[in-house]
């Protein structure tokens, strides 16, 4: 593995590295991975257009199944920008709170669209129109885990009212898929905000294993192929509690 580049931006380091295999796949990549180990983004040098890893892969599919014809997308959280990348033709607005993230994504992934805003996302959701989405999708990571402020009861209503009437918002997460009370209560908070819930998870070896885990929401029935969700199978969470806002607490 190779180290290409190493960059500190406030508290946490971005490093790039070049590698002959990734999650077990032989081949030529290159990753952005924060100083907690996760893989942010990836491609394939010998395929760049090949999307290499399995949650845009999956939220692609959720898309494109609810909503063929969508044309507006409002996404918290760059990485290297392989969503909004995949169809150009979309109009995308991408918050992402870190410039030098975007900066990297430019410099070694080849993202090339003008359409990334620095900022903190939920503020940036803010300053949007009303009804003016077809998808929202959260996909913000820290050391901590998704910001606590993109998970609540206020941040989710907030949405619903920038997604038209056939709009989702969907949610990249990790997590565990038993006994795990901040994914619970992510779940459960989502459910009091919309009508219709979902929720997908990547196979792991133990059942307590840490994976990637997409929740979606929607005002409407979720539809999806288990086929086209690479990997991605449907779970059930348990209850947890709502999560409020620090000021409504």
């Amino acid at each position: 593995m190779q180290l290409l580049v190493k960059a500190t931006s406030g508290s946490h380091e971005i490093s790039v590295y070049e590698a002959n295999q990734l999650y077990g796949e032989i081949g030529k990549y290159r990753f952005l991975q924060f100083s907690d180990h996760a893989i942010q983004g990836a491609i394939d040098l010998k395929n760049p257009k090949r999307i290499v890893l399995e949650y845009p892969r999956a939220v692609i599919h959720l898309m494109e199944r609810n909503n063929p014809a969508f044309e507006n997308v409002f996404m918290i959280g760059h990485g290297i920008g392989t969503i909004p990348a995949n169809d150009p033709d979309k109009r995308f607005i991408v918050a992402e709170i870190d410039e030098r993230v975007v900066e990297l994504s430019r410099a070694y992934f080849h993202y090339q669209m003008d359409n990334v805003r620095i900022g903190d996302g939920r503020r940036l959701l803010c300053e949007q129109e009303r009804s003016e989405f077809d998808f929202i999708i959260l996909d913000a990571f820290t050391e901590a885990g998704t910001p606590y402020h993109l998970t609540t009861l206020g941040f989710f209503e907030l949405a619903k009212d920038k997604l038209n009437a056939k709009g989702s918002i969907i949610l990249n997460l990790m997590g565990k898929v038993k006994n795990d009370k901040i994914m619970n209560a992510i779940y459960t908070t989502l459910g009091a905000a919309y009508a219709y819930a979902k929720v997908f998870s990547l196979p792991a070896e133990h059942i307590a294993d840490i994976r990637n885990i997409i929740i979606v929401g929607s005002c409407k029935a979720i539809d999806f192929d288990h086929k086209e969700m690479a990997g991605f199978y449907e779970i059930e969470l348990e209850e947890g509690h709502i999560l409020m806002d620090k000021r409504e607490e």
